[in-house]
């Protein structure tokens, strides 16, 4: 039987160009951590966003997250992709923020464009989508803020099970259950709704 051989996985195009800012970064080029923040800011706002529910304090975390980018440049790893550091970093600081602060996670666009597709609708229908919204948005924000935090990074950021275990550094299995019982969460209290979430969402598409 042939031995098995591991084919390493060829970096993309993208991580070429952030492992070479990274390499400039930590060389003392600042300019390179203003090119990362064009590239990668959107990820950061967004899931800053999503978990604290707060524009103004996303916008401030964004800031916090490249300053700390390039604090500490010299413990990133270049050959490795710099999404993961983001995401890590982000959430962190972000759940620092929410339990600091204990406030609710009002719901994110993002969401809202998930699962009600706008086009034109009435003002009888823009009445049901914002009751459906808030019915939403009570139930995301219920969530204990870990699940809610994989909820987030899952749904709105499109991340596997893998990426996001390592981005927390929890087994994928603890990923799995957290997203479980949130699921459950969810499931439970929209289930009453659900019949008006149906009915605004195919009035509305």
């Amino acid at each position: 039987m042939p031995a098995l051989q591991l084919v390493s996985k060829e970096p993309t195009l993208d991580e070429t160009v952030d492992r070479e800012l990274i390499l400039q970064l930590q060389s003392g080029e600042l300019e390179a951590l203003g090119v990362l923040y064009d590239r990668h800011r959107q990820l950061v706002f967004r899931t800053a966003v999503a978990i604290t529910g707060d524009a103004e304090m996303a916008s401030d975390l964004l800031q916090e997250v490249f300053l700390r980018l390039h604090r500490f440049a010299q413990r990133v790893d270049p050959e490795r992709p710099i999404q993961p550091w983001l995401y890590r970093m982000t959430t962190n600081l972000s759940y620092t923020w929410v339990k600091r602060r204990t406030r609710w996670l009002r719901f994110i666009q993002d969401m809202a464009d998930r699962v009600i597709l706008d086009k034109r609708p009435s003002p009888h229908l823009l009445a049901e989508r914002d009751e459906g919204l808030r019915w939403i948005q009570q139930a995301i924000t219920s969530l204990p803020i870990q699940q809610r935090i994989v909820v987030v990074l899952y749904y709105i950021n499109d991340l596997s099970l893998q990426e996001i275990g390592e981005i927390l550094e929890i087994p994928v299995g603890t990923v799995k259950s957290r997203l479980y019982y949130a699921r459950r969460v969810l499931k439970n209290k929209l289930g009453i709704h659900r019949e008006a979430l149906l009915k605004v969402y195919y009035e509305t598409t």
